[in-house]
């Protein structure tokens, strides 16, 4: 596990064993997640979601408490994998990080309850499989526009993205902080240490 330098983000490096028949590897280890963690990951939900070249998707981020984890792979083709820091007083809030997350490296990404979540399909096909802490609860689910300039991520995009209706209506960085929508940094600091103390 390595630090993506947003606090409640990690990146995580598979082993992979390959041989004549092709590879293995263990996606999820649960006790190795905990250890970098301070607590286990509860998983509510497992996702599957499938999108073809130049779709974005997010950013989405969920109420705290109880918030959101996710542990996000992509199984087959490649992703741009995107954290955003959208809670209020952190020190990297509005900051973000981009992850190429592929079949090839198997790479995974961590993100805490409180940050946000987005990604972008670079093949022509790509499965993105995640693990959620919480259920989906649509009452407490939120967005923010993926191209909004006040965050500014760098999709190097080569075309036209492709967004659902719900994302490209959603606020900007500035609106959805006005709206009182963002979590808050103390609340999310504090189910942290809630989890690490339970």
């Amino acid at each position: 596990m390595e630090p993506l330098g947003i606090e409640g983000a990690w990146v995580i490096t598979p082993r992979i064993h390959r041989d004549a028949r092709g590879a293995f590897h263990e996606w999820f280890r649960g006790a190795e997640l905990a250890r970098g963690l301070g607590h286990v990951m509860d998983v509510a939900q497992a996702n599957c979601s499938v999108s073809r070249r130049g779709v974005i998707r997010g950013i989405h981020f969920a109420d705290v408490p109880p918030g959101q984890a996710k542990y996000v792979t992509c199984v087959s083709g490649a992703i741009l994998d995107a954290v955003v820091d959208l809670r209020v007083g952190s020190p990297t809030f509005a900051c973000w990080r981009t992850v190429r997350l592929d079949d090839e490296s198997r790479r995974a990404v961590y993100l805490a309850e409180g940050l946000g979540h987005a990604f972008m399909a670079l093949t022509g096909q790509a499965t993105v499989m995640y693990l959620c802490s919480t259920p989906y609860a649509p009452a407490r689910e939120h967005g923010v526009h993926p191209l909004d300039a006040g965050i500014g991520i760098d999709w190097a995009l080569d075309g036209e993205p492709v967004l659902s209706e719900k994302d490209d209506a959603a606020p900007g960085l500035d609106e959805a902080r006005r709206a009182g929508l963002l979590p808050d940094y103390g609340e999310c600091v504090a189910r942290a240490a809630g989890l690490k103390n339970a």
